[in-house]
């Protein structure tokens, strides 16, 4: 048996899964695990055990051994990829301290004081003072100190649940360059913890011997401790190859490498990168993050509440589908696309507006849960539709004003996550982008990116760009309708790029006149 495989461990907001792929980037066999996303011990607070984490990569790895089609001794090494920005503190010994932050926490911390001397004057001067305050006000770190100071007094690391994993898996404390997305003090545009000096330290109290070392992806992090290997199901000393963070890794994992190739992610959060061998801000002060490809930038730009927006929709709506799924054996999100076609482009004029939970400045913190509808809701096909036309929308916005700032016209699309299983909403998103959208091989592309990075830093493939030519490829492209592209470009130009500066100002007088969100 050749050892030539790679085990991918891929922990998401909805589950943990065990991954193993082959050299040419075929799922020899995959384990799922569910878990709790979060819990909320107070309204907006997004919370979990991070043991439960590290258990349930346990469960995962014995569920995937079980299976009996993957075999231990040909796995090469293990590559981890995982939800970005979840935030553990822990002891010296790497215990941790208090529950897990997670991305989807929306407390604040208030009256930070704001960073005053040459940084604070030119902050103020470049129209930037608000998006600094707030990077305050949401980081983690600042809250802990505030609110829980018998905590903080103990913190030794200050690390992402890459890291904390990553500790658990070899002992060390070190972490990849790509899964860096948060609120710490990390230069994005050198793609290293800041230098003495930056601002970035005077706006969270981070000391530097806290935080872990960086590996770029491909790198070595270390090998699986004898703890580590009777949890994974592998022998000790086995390779743990840098990675990157799941979005990073979904771009790779797609083969977007070129910064003309857009790929959108309908996951939790929904998405579109473009891979940039520059350092691009899509809007100023917001830095591009780091990539799954070593010294290269995954040029961003976000829907927060993105595929999340199915998710309610089932909840809220989706009971038959539900059932008649469960029946079928089949995922509910299958039979949605029976909506889609029922129901005309442009949803009878009902036109969804996705920012239930706002961007950093664009859109800003005042248009938090506007969900703008014109038209009537005929039938919850109409809403349907009208949600996944407002994600393409937003993401077709996004993606134009980043590839403005890039000087590079997206000339296709690739589309990853649960998104991707659904034809109709792919058909959708080329309508909406007048772009061909390529469908890779694999759903599992989080995985696969982490398995091309173990792939080169194993030696299996010689660079990135060759195990990406290698282990990825599209299973079927779809090309726009002209007939539904004209529409949605009318739609698109004539009416969604204008609905939010025509109703900031309205959103704005909510916000005062309600208090929600805070200012």
């Amino acid at each position: 048996m050749t050892v030539d495989h790679v085990l991918a461990i891929d922990v998401g907001t909805q589950s943990v899964r065990a991954l193993v792929f082959d050299p040419a980037g075929v799922l020899v066999a995959c384990a799922k695990v569910p878990i709790e996303p979060y819990v909320s011990p107070q309204p907006g607070w997004a919370e979990q055990d991070p043991e439960l984490f590290w258990r349930s990569i346990g469960d995962a790895c014995d569920a995937l051994w079980a299976g009996g089609i993957a075999r231990r001794d040909a796995i090469a090494g293990v590559a981890l990829t995982t939800q970005r920005a979840t935030v553990v503190v822990t002891d010296d010994a790497g215990t941790p301290l208090r529950p897990a932050i997670v991305w989807l926490d929306q407390r604040q911390t208030r009256d930070v004081a704001p960073i005053g001397g040459i940084n604070g004057l030119a902050f103020r001067a470049l129209g930037v003072r608000r998006t600094v305050a707030a990077f305050q006000a949401d980081c983690e770190a600042n809250w802990i100190q505030a609110n829980e100071p018998e905590v903080w007094s103990r913190v030794r690391r200050y690390l992402f649940l890459s890291g904390f994993l990553t500790h658990r898996l070899t002992g060390r404390f070190v972490d990849s360059i790509g899964s860096q997305v948060g609120y710490v003090p990390f230069d994005y545009k050198r793609l290293a913890w800041a230098k003495r000096g930056d601002w970035r330290w005077s706006a969270v109290p981070i000391e530097p011997g806290w935080l872990p070392e960086l590996v770029a992806p491909g790198g070595r992090l270390g090998e699986l401790t004898v703890a580590a290997a009777a949890v994974v199901g592998l022998a000790a000393g086995t390779p743990v190859i840098s990675a990157a963070a799941d979005k990073a890794c979904e771009v790779l994992g797609s083969g977007a490498l070129e910064p003309d190739i857009g790929s959108l992610s309908y996951g939790t959060t929904a998405t579109i990168n473009t891979t940039q061998r520059r350092y691009v801000e899509s809007v100023p002060l917001v830095p591009p993050y780091p990539a799954a490809v070593p010294d290269a930038y995954s040029l961003e730009v976000q829907v927060y509440r993105g595929y999340w927006l199915v998710d309610w929709f089932k909840r809220e709506f989706g009971a038959s589908e539900v059932a008649r799924g469960e029946t079928l054996g089949v995922a509910a999100e299958t039979l949605f696309d029976d909506l889609v076609r029922s129901t005309e482009p442009g949803s009878m004029g009902l036109m969804l507006q996705p920012t239930w939970t706002p961007g950093v400045r664009i859109p800003g913190r005042e248009a938090k849960g506007a969900m703008i509808g014109f038209g009537d809701v005929h039938s919850r096909a109409h809403l349907y539709r009208a949600i996944l036309e407002g994600l393409a929308y937003a993401l077709r916005e996004g993606g134009e004003r980043a590839a403005g700032r890039a000087k590079t016209p997206l000339r296709e699309l690739r589309v990853s996550g649960g998104g991707a299983q659904s034809p109709a909403a792919v058909q959708l998103t080329a309508d909406i982008f007048g772009l061909p959208t390529g469908v890779p091989h694999t759903h599992e592309t989080s995985g696969l990116g982490a398995a091309i990075d173990a792939a080169v830093g194993l030696g299996l493939h010689p660079s990135i760009e060759a195990a990406v030519g290698v282990m990825t490829r599209l299973t079927r492209t779809v090309e726009p309708d002209p007939v539904h592209q004209r529409l949605y470009d009318q739609l698109y130009r004539r009416v969604y790029r204008r609905m939010y500066d025509r109703l900031k100002p309205l959103y704005e007088e909510i916000m005062a006149v309600t208090g929600y969100p805070p200012s």
